[in-house]
């Protein structure tokens, strides 16, 4: 650990909680059995951690049925996208290379080195291989959902490849960056949920409300997209859509100038707007999934996701470097989020929250983002009502039961027995009383208590009091026998 970090856990102790109890406390909730795996398979792990710090863990914790099938899907689809991202080829070469990718799944010992060799992933398509053959020996339903999204994400990769606007200029409208995004992740939720049925892990219902795992994908890729405008631009990239860039700059290249930093924010929350647009329905979409394994793996990203975004809006960092959230904030995120759909929802309750309060009158789309947060908190009051509300029915509740119940005639027959009872109450007590005395006076007296000269004392007292003479030490003009008076007493 840096000097840094250690710095920073000593200021953020919560953090440094979070990060032990994950490491000691986390149980998966299935473990991979590395001991069964052939040596194929256990290269597309290894692939798997190289390539993904943040999936590779839930991945590897899912049900036996799903690891080896979603860890494939992981890696053929980032295949896809390295070879899509690399701006070192030619858009000739890359697009047969995108719209055939689907095909080259079952062809032995197919591989692709024609990348930079400063490309993160290249090594993948080096070794591409030992995918294609564990992918021929997973379930035929799984392999057939895989080509198809394969097939689907390819082709919409190399149209944009292709269109040289987009080439240029980057994305142009809001109609064309959520195409964009739904080529590039909108298709694997479609893909994941047709898994999760098909393994009867996932309510069949999924796959009728469409905009739900479109949902998921598109959450998932446009945070990414806010997060990462730096590397991007430095990259030459240009994902924002210039129909929203374009109501606050004149030019993209603007954003990046300090003379313009509200301008920029003002921007920035335009996209953060655009996104939260999805986050209910990301909610409902994780009620529908029936396996813990199957829910902490899409609960978990979700959950970064609005942690991100929330880091992100009005934060003028993110134009001058890439940021994220801490590894502490990260862990404390994963507890909550491997539990069940209420702690989720308290993240993204805590999440908006945070953003509307960071919300600023002066921003153009204020009114907007307030909306869509009532939006998102009037869904998660919907199926999670709060704890005040759930105190004031409950008091409603007895109110009304004591109303009821004061309201009703009784019987003499109810009368009599209630009179039955209380005098039978009565006797217990009485009893108990006495049980209890009698108890304490036989261990008074095994201890030696001399009750003979406790009763002579109160004996004594009370003669003297019946008699007078326990006041004859006062004299009748109201002086005592040194002659002072009550008054100089």
């Amino acid at each position: 650990m840096k000097a840094s970090d250690i710095i920073y856990y000593m200021l953020h102790p919560d953090e440094f909680r979070s990060i032990c109890q994950w490491k000691v406390w986390h149980n998966p909730v299935h473990e991979r059995r590395e001991s069964r795996e052939s040596e194929s398979l256990k290269k597309c792990f290894f692939y798997l951690e190289k390539t993904s710090r943040s999936f590779s863990a839930v991945i590897q914790e899912l049900h036996p049925d799903l690891l080896v099938p979603v860890c494939l899907f992981y890696l053929i689809l980032r295949g896809l996208d390295t070879i899509e991202d690399d701006t070192s080829i030619s858009a000739k070469t890359k697009e047969p290379l995108l719209r055939d990718f689907y095909n080259n799944l079952e062809v032995d010992g197919w591989h692709f080195d024609g990348n930079r060799p400063e490309e993160k992933d290249r090594e993948l398509l080096v070794n591409f291989d030992c995918v294609i053959q564990e992918f021929k020996q997973i379930p035929a339903a799984y392999k057939e959902i895989i080509i198809d999204i394969t097939n689907k994400m390819g082709n919409g990769m190399a149209d944009y490849c292709l269109n040289a606007e987009f080439n240029e200029h980057g994305v142009n409208t809001i109609e064309d960056y959520d195409m964009y995004c739904y080529y590039v992740a909108g298709l694997v939720g479609d893909g994941l949920t047709r898994m999760f049925v098909e393994s009867k892990f996932g309510n069949p219902a999924l796959l009728e409300r469409e905009s739900l795992h479109r949902s998921m994908g598109l959450f998932l890729q446009k945070v990414n997209i806010i997060r990462d405008i730096k590397e991007d631009f430095d990259d030459h990239r240009k994902f924002w859509p210039k129909e929203i860039w374009s109501r606050h700059v004149d030019n993209f290249e603007d954003l990046f100038k300090p003379e313009n930093k509200e301008k920029a924010l003002n921007c920035s929350s335009d996209m953060v707007l655009n996104a939260l647009d999805h986050a209910d329905e990301c909610l409902f979409y994780l009620a529908g999934l029936r396996e813990q394994s199957v829910f902490n793996f899409c609960a978990i990203p979700q959950s970064m996701a609005i942690a991100t975004l929330d880091l992100c809006f009005r934060n003028p960092a993110m134009f001058e470097r890439n940021i994220k959230i801490s590894k502490g904030q990260a862990c404390g995120l994963m507890i909550q989020s491997t539990q069940n759909l209420r702690l989720v929802t308290e993240v993204f309750r805590k999440h908006i929250h945070s953003i509307r309060k960071k919300n600023r009158p002066e921003d153009p789309n204020y009114l907007k983002i307030s909306i869509a947060i009532g939006k998102i908190e009037q869904f998660i009051e919907s199926i999670f009502p709060s704890q005040e509300k759930e105190d004031l029915v409950r008091k409603a509740k007895m109110e009304e039961s004591r109303a009821a119940l004061a309201a009703r005639v009784r019987t003499p027959e109810e009368t009599a027995a209630e009179r039955k009872d209380t005098f039978i109450l009565i006797g217990v007590v009485f009893v108990i009383l006495f049980i209890l005395t009698g108890s304490m006076v036989l261990v008074a007296w095994l201890a030696g208590a001399r009750f003979d000269l406790a009763f002579e004392e109160v004996k004594k007292t009370a003669n003297q009091v019946l008699s007078g003479k326990f006041l004859t030490g006062v004299k009748s003009n109201g002086t005592v026998p040194d002659g002072s008076t009550h008054g100089e007493l």
